[in-house]
């Protein structure tokens, strides 16, 4: 069923829009567009297009060419044609010049298409091609999104970059992805897969088809298959899977009647095994887990809440409460996300059957982030408070357990970029007899993060974004393309920094880098801060010589300097930025962050000696180095005593260039003795 309220357009160009409001307000087109094509009427008019049954993906085939978009208008895939040179006479894969047909399979993983009939091929021919998407398609929990994890047609894709050191992380030639096999045997009789589920420690996995389940630990590396067909044939997973530890949680139908059952991971899969049978009233939607609490949502537009309580012998559900939506969710179907927040005096001291008339409430509804935040009336009768924090939503992460100011962030994904609300899931409830009367606390968008890749994952521990991309290469020897995925990286330190910053909030900032500071590039994420912040630095004082009533507005600069001053790897930070950015800017920066000949004789005085080699470089450009090339005379003395051989070439090469003559690397080499020293020899010989 699809879930999101998109209507579709094409002729030559593709336009979509949200279907008008029941306000009667008609929404703005959004024109699709292919990257890096700069020429859109090569394409020729629109043959086909299709929407996937999720509704979560556009196939659209021109005339000359093809592409996958997102719901939320991410261009994944596309063709126009072939790069470089291929033998046209003996090249096959006709649909990458256009398509005349195409069709989703059953379970969104393959294409088929009908490409246009060829010199080669004068009847057409039928392609189909195979795609991976996330778990979050199906089932949208935070394990399934905690670590990037694929689907497709017989197996699932997990990525383990989390267990790797820091550099393989960012290392897109680093095979981080572990493939799974999906059983034949349970293929075979219940293709497509329609659900995947991963645990919180990325070990545990389970696959649901068309009937019955089953699940894998990537420890023993084994699955475990019902051993009895009947019992697996006669249930379908419908709402979901979760594991709660080794405990997993299924929503199921059974010969007309709905259940969540609980199987145990360290038991077979049997009916005689099941721990716990909960009988629902209605088809559960979406099942959600916050901490132990299970959040079941059903067709009928009510929310249940559950405690999953151990006991000696097994696992059993305690229904707490359950409250009903109508009038406030008017299609229950197009609910695909759900998780709430707990006030922390109601966790720690309150009574969990109270849990439901304090909880905010967080949905992707049709694509619209919302949150439903309660207040009681006179009569304690629970309302909800509607936020629409964002449209177009295409998943969330949700971080109740973030590292520093990001502890209940909530992350959400838009097509285009990552959208950030800082602390939005911390809301308190207010007192519930003067609620009706206060006015709602409106969350506000914190940090907007773009990216050029579809992000899969939020690495918080290493501050990074995870996604693919998609490839396509071609080879004069072969006849068709080749296609791989391709993962991609992003820092989202350096967004987050800037937010605090921006705010006047250098403590808070402080605090969230120290979490950091260990990582490989640590610095590296600072230089990216300190670049963005001069390149607006100097566009605003630009601007302010520009128009001369304006007054100076001094930006962010002196609040970065004074953050980097924290740590100790500043030094760095400001020369590896001095390098990239243009030498124009070099004065105002060196105003602010200080006198570069200062910093120069600290790393001399430290032992930080190739940091103070590149200081060496600005002090040259910026005239301040000394007549006498004094200071890299020093230098070069200190290299030779800590043996650094590498870095003494680059003085040499250094004194060479700034002297035609020769005159000031004869005088460095007299006054170190290079010629004298055996070690240092060869050194100087090959400079």
């Amino acid at each position: 069923m699809v879930k999101t309220t998109l209507n579709v357009l094409g002729s030559g160009t593709v336009e979509y829009a949200n279907l008008p409001s029941e306000e009667g307000l008609t929404p703005k087109a959004q024109s699709l567009e292919i990257p890096y094509l700069y020429n859109k009427e090569k394409l020729g008019p629109v043959c086909a297009m299709e929407w996937s049954s999720d509704g979560y993906v556009l196939a659209v085939g021109w005339q000359h060419g093809w592409a996958i978009w997102s719901v939320g208008g991410r261009c994944l895939a596309w063709g126009s044609g072939v790069d470089g040179e291929v033998d046209s006479e003996k090249f096959q894969d006709a649909f990458m010049y256009g398509m005349r047909d195409l069709f989703w399979v059953p379970g969104n993983f393959e294409l088929v298409t009908l490409a246009h009939s060829a010199s080669n091929c004068p009847d057409g021919q039928l392609f189909v091609l195979p795609f991976a998407k996330s778990a979050t398609t199906a089932q949208h929990s935070p394990d399934n999104t905690q670590y990037a994890f694929l689907q497709m047609d017989d197996r699932v894709l997990v990525y383990r970059g989390t267990d790797q050191p820091d550099m393989s992380v960012i290392n897109p030639e680093s095979d981080v992805w572990q493939r799974i096999k999906i059983p034949q045997s349970y293929l075979s009789a219940n293709w497509p897969i329609r659900y995947s589920a991963l645990s919180a420690d990325g070990r545990l996995i389970a696959i649901a088809g068309r009937r019955g389940l089953v699940h894998y630990s990537s420890t023993s590396g084994r699955w475990k298959i019902f051993a009895d067909d009947r019992q697996e044939q006669a249930f379908a997973v419908r709402g979901g899977l979760l594991w709660f530890h080794h405990v997993l949680i299924a929503a199921v139908d059974v010969s007309k009647t709905y259940q969540i059952r609980l199987y145990s991971r360290d038991l077979e899969l049997s009916n005689q095994n099941v721990l716990h049978r909960e009988v629902m009233n209605s088809p559960v939607v979406i099942l959600s887990l916050v901490d132990n609490s299970l959040l079941v949502y059903t067709a009928d537009n009510t929310l249940y809440h559950y405690l999953i309580i151990p006991t000696a012998d097994t696992i059993k559900l305690h229904l707490c409460g359950s409250i009903n939506f109508d009038g406030v969710i008017a299609a229950p179907s197009a609910v695909r996300v759900l998780s709430w927040m707990i006030p922390s005096a109601q966790k720690q001291l309150g009574d969990p059957t109270d849990d439901l008339a304090v909880a905010t409430v967080l949905m992707i509804v049709g694509g619209k982030l919302v949150l439903l935040r309660p207040r009681k009336s006179g009569d304690q009768e629970v309302k909800y408070d509607m936020q629409i924090l964002a449209d177009r939503i295409e998943f969330c992460w949700i971080h109740l357990r973030g590292i520093g100011t990001l502890e209940n962030s909530l992350w959400g994904y838009d097509g285009e970029s990552i959208r950030v609300w800082m602390n939005a899931l911390a809301i308190e409830s207010p007192s519930p007899v003067d609620a009706v009367n206060l006015e709602p606390d409106y969350v506000k968008e914190s940090v907007n993060i773009p990216l050029d890749f579809y992000p899969l994952s939020v690495l918080m521990d290493k501050g990074i974004v995870i996604g693919v991309e998609h490839e396509t290469a071609t080879r004069s020897n072969l006849p068709f393309v080749m296609f791989r995925h391709v993962t991609s990286t992003h820092l989202f330190l350096h967004h987050i920094l800037r937010f605090h910053l921006e705010s006047n909030q250098i403590k808070e900032a402080v605090l969230f880098a120290s979490h950091y500071q260990h990582l490989v590039f640590f610095a590296h994420a600072l230089e990216i801060l300190l670049h963005s912040v001069v390149e607006e630095d100097a566009t605003i004082f630009r601007d302010t010589d520009n128009n001369e009533d304006l007054s100076i507005t001094p930006g962010i600069l002196p609040s970065t300097v004074e953050f980097l001053d924290h740590f100790d790897a500043s030094l760095d930070v400001v020369v590896g930025c001095a390098r990239k950015i243009e030498m124009t800017l070099w004065p105002r920066l060196f105003d602010v962050v200080g006198n570069p000949k200062t910093f120069f004789e600290v790393c001399l005085a430290s032992g930080r000696l190739k940091t103070a080699g590149s200081y060496l470089l600005v002090l040259h450009n910026l005239e301040q180095l000394d007549s006498g090339c004094g200071d890299a005379i020093r230098l070069l003395k200190s290299a030779i005593g800590s043996r650094d051989w590498q870095l003494c070439k680059e003085l040499l090469r250094f004194l060479r260039s700034i002297d035609d003559s020769g005159d000031a690397l004869r005088t460095a080499v007299a006054e170190t003795g290079l010629l004298t020293m055996d070690d240092g020899e060869v050194a100087t010989k090959n400079s």
